[in-house]
């Protein structure tokens, strides 16, 4: 099957919220794990999300060149054409870009895409996150309101953060407190300035004490529950049960349990990245590990082409990484549930 579509997207967030499962959203920067992506969600028969980073962005293009927009849209042009051997749904999607990127990467492909849909096209990629966790939220909510018109005319879907994920993301980094947590009163803020889909489609990432990175059980205190009292008081207000379509940041190193009631919560997406790459790069180390004389020319020996031939390492890792995700689709609900 090809990209989504932007109908078939928002019938994916559709399906998940109704039938309480979420997608794995995975942190592409090559052909090869996009390519993994593919194999995992393929094999687990769910539909997913792909998704590039700045810094996915800037590899992509050439590490001498770091053109986070040329990188985008290559990294979106080659899933798109390998995608349609897969069988699933795929969505591409930006992730974390924060103010001070949101010129040089992220209105920039909205500009391209909204040209694209008024020349009868679709948007090369189905939606784009706003993080705006570094600056006020009151900054954070005008500027989200700018994005979200800016989508409707792109057809795509505007991914927002309200309050602070911890951690490390492409160079971004928060401190672990208090802040990791959103409030009602933030949700209600929220759905006051950019309303509850009559202004244009919006996913929310409401903070419960995630954290980017690795990060040992019991270092972070994650409260599920932050989001389903989240939902409960702004429903109240505007008279729509579970009204946000929830996205989980800093899940790697989550437990099952907090996984599920985050999804029972109104999650429908879920970043992996962490784990995933590790997933990808372990092959690669093992196998190196046990052909150490066949890649390397040793003693003036010649080495083994068939061992340090990319594609031998590279579908180890291709592998690797497919089987996280179908364990995520599997933890996530996601597993069986395509279109």
């Amino acid at each position: 099957m090809p990209i989504a579509t932007p109908e078939i997207y928002a019938e994916m967030i559709d399906r998940a919220k109704a039938g309480k499962f979420a997608y794995p959203a995975v942190n592409i920067t090559s052909s090869q794990t996009i390519t993994a992506a593919l194999q995992g969600f393929a094999e687990a028969e769910s539909d997913g999300i792909i998704q590039v980073s700045v810094g996915g962005g800037e590899y992509a293009s050439g590490s001498t060149v770091k053109d986070r927009v040329s990188g985008s849209l290559a990294l979106a042009a080659y899933a798109t054409e390998v995608a349609k051997g897969y069988g699933v749904n795929i969505a591409i999607h930006t992730d974390h870009c924060t103010a001070d990127k949101l010129d040089s990467w992220v209105k920039p492909l909205l500009a391209i895409e909204a040209e694209q849909v008024k020349n009868g096209g679709l948007p090369t990629f189905q939606s784009h996150m706003f993080d705006g966790s570094t600056v006020p939220i009151e900054e954070n909510l005008v500027i989200a309101a700018e994005l979200l018109e800016l989508s409707q005319a792109a057809r795509t879907i505007l991914e927002i953060e309200i309050g602070v994920v911890g951690g490390e993301e492409d160079g971004h980094t928060a401190e672990i407190n208090d802040k990791l947590y959103t409030t009602p009163e933030d949700g209600l803020a929220t759905v006051r300035a950019l309303g509850a889909g009559e202004k244009g489609r919006y996913l929310t990432a409401l903070t419960f004490g995630n954290v980017h990175g690795v990060y040992k059980p019991g270092a972070v205190k994650l409260r599920p529950e932050i989001l389903l009292d989240i939902q409960k008081s702004v429903g109240a207000e505007i008279g729509k049960e579970m009204p946000f379509d929830l996205v989980f940041h800093g899940g790697s190193g989550s437990t099952a349990e907090e996984i599920s009631a985050a999804v029972d919560n109104g999650v429908i997406k879920m970043n992996i990245d962490t784990d995933t790459q590790y997933a990808f790069t372990r092959p690669v180390v093992e196998h190196m590990f046990k052909n150490y004389d066949g890649v390397l020319k040793i003693d003036g020996e010649v080495g083994n082409k068939k061992a340090y031939d990319p594609r031998a390492w590279g579908k180890s890792a291709e592998a690797g990484m497919a089987a996280r995700i179908v364990e995520a689709c599997q933890q996530l609900r996601s597993a069986g549930q395509k279109l």
